[in-house]
């Protein structure tokens, strides 16, 4: 895979800059991406028009070698680095170690992003290399439209997504109803067996996850609570599986809300209306459309069925109280939003489109699909029904 990093090259003209920075380790998306390099110790990147180079440590120098889309990979060892930390200290010496490679690539002027670290902007200053901040993300800009490659890498960490998807659901369905809890295995059904469910179900796929939302009732009215304790018949649980591809690093997302047992009117209407705003949605996705106007298609068929939304009062603590959905590859929650300052989609883009509705008073319904926007319209790459009632 290798990325178009013209906008690159661009900021690096406008600012009249040599290089792009950045000195993290690779839980950083952007350092990941930039360098194709995957680390867990903090490097050195320094992207310029003519090459990619690398300072790592003799630990990860060979595998840099290899690894990496580097054009130069160097070692610390090359620029007396440990001497240099004896005789200034760590944070000094790692500062003129930095400068010293920089002088090698020919930079007197660098483009940093905004949380590249203070410290070693200000000793790179006092070395005399001129750094300016990068306040528009440029990378993670570019990042946000996807090669083919990085399609591929989402469509397999959403493959897996469903297969721990139909673990949750059968793990729900197959649980017997004993008064106000459901029963699996003689043992109360609580959010934190089904989240196991899904974390081992995952690892068998070579994904890794975070954390997982497994709410039921009033947890789930919250978005982002984890929920915790035993399920209820007749409530909605809202399952909402984010994994990351061990391979890769992209990740894959996906909502669906169950029930077990007999919904009572208000869920399933909410249920319905959820899924009416889910397809309307989907249907205005495509290359042009601006991700606000997405996300007032969603709000426009929960405003027309009464409820309330963000839109129609900023300090409703019930009904639409999210976004409609956002970028997913490196990270879960990238570029671009779909908002209500979501910009123009484009061919590539990866995008969730997840409404819902909340109240502690009915529980949490949430439907959650990830599409990718292409030349003529948009691919959904969930291929997992939309089913309330599970039996």
């Amino acid at each position: 895979m290798t990325p178009d990093f013209s906008r690159l090259d661009a900021l690096l003209a406008e600012a009249d800059a040599d290089a792009y920075c950045l000195d993290s380790d690779s839980s950083d998306s952007n350092q990941l991406y930039l360098s194709g390099f995957d680390a867990p110790d903090t490097f050195f990147t320094a992207y310029t028009h003519a090459e990619t180079a690398v300072l790592v440590s003799g630990l990860e120098y060979g595998r840099a070698k290899k690894e990496s889309r580097a054009d130069t990979v160097a070692r610390l060892a090359e620029y007396d680095h440990v001497d240099r930390v004896e005789e200034h200290g760590e944070a000094e010496g790692t500062v003129r170690t930095y400068a010293a490679f920089l002088d090698d690539l020919g930079v007197d002027a660098a483009v940093v992003p905004e949380r590249f670290p203070v410290g070693v902007a200000d000793g790179l200053r006092d070395r005399g290399v001129d750094v300016a901040v990068d306040t528009d993300d440029v990378v993670e800009d570019i990042r946000a439209t996807k090669t083919d490659e990085e399609v591929e890498h989402v469509r397999t960490a959403q493959k897996a997504n469903e297969a721990a998807m139909r673990a949750a659901e059968t793990l729900i369905a197959d649980a017997a109803v004993d008064g106000d809890v459901l029963v699996h295995d003689g043992e109360p059904l609580t959010s934190e067996r089904v989240r196991e469910e899904i974390e081992v179900t995952l690892l068998r796929h070579g994904c890794a996850l975070d954390e997982t939302i497994v709410a039921c009732g009033a947890d789930a009215a919250d978005p982002h609570n984890r929920g915790s304790g035993p399920l209820e018949p007749g409530e909605p649980v809202v399952v909402d599986i984010f994994p990351r591809d061990k391979a890769s690093k992209y990740h894959a997302d996906m909502t669906r809300t169950f029930l077990r047992g007999d919904p009572d009117d208000e869920v399933r209407t909410r249920y319905d209306v959820t899924h009416d705003a889910l397809r309307r949605a989907l249907d205005a996705v495509e290359p042009g459309v601006t991700g606000a106007e997405v996300h007032d298609v969603v709000c426009d068929t929960y405003e027309e069925a009464g409820y309330e939304t963000l839109r129609s009062d900023p300090t409703t603590e019930t009904g639409f109280i999210h976004s409609t959905g956002h970028g997913v590859g490196l990270d879960v929650h990238e570029q671009p939003g779909v908002n209500p300052r979501g910009e123009e989609l484009k061919p590539g883009h990866v995008v969730t489109i997840e409404p819902g509705l909340y109240d502690p008073a009915v529980g949490g319904i949430r439907i959650e699909d990830i599409v990718v926007v292409t030349e003529d319209g948009h691919e959904n790459l969930t291929d997992y029904p939309v089913e309330l009632v599970v039996d």
